[in-house]
């Protein structure tokens, strides 16, 4: 008899990060950065690795798109 191998789903994971009464959502901060690379005439696609530095104190996060691309979006 065959046994079907079962996939194990991965747990849902929400990262936030809080400062001063504020709270987002890393998820959508890297959405907001990739709506940026798109809105300036870029494909989403064309993102192959994504580094988000997140710095509450400056109320930033700033981004490097394929180790060439550097920039920040507003955190709150």
């Amino acid at each position: 008899p065959k046994t079907e191998k079962t996939e194990k789903k991965e747990a849902l994971q929400n990262v936030y990060v809080q400062f001063a009464g504020k709270e987002i959502l890393t998820a959508d901060l890297a959405a907001q950065v990739t709506e940026k690379w798109v809105a300036l005439g870029h494909r989403a696609s064309s993102i192959k690795e994504l580094n988000l530095y997140v710095k509450p104190e400056d109320s930033a996060a700033y981004y490097v798109i394929n180790q060439k691309h550097a920039g920040r979006v507003d955190l709150f």
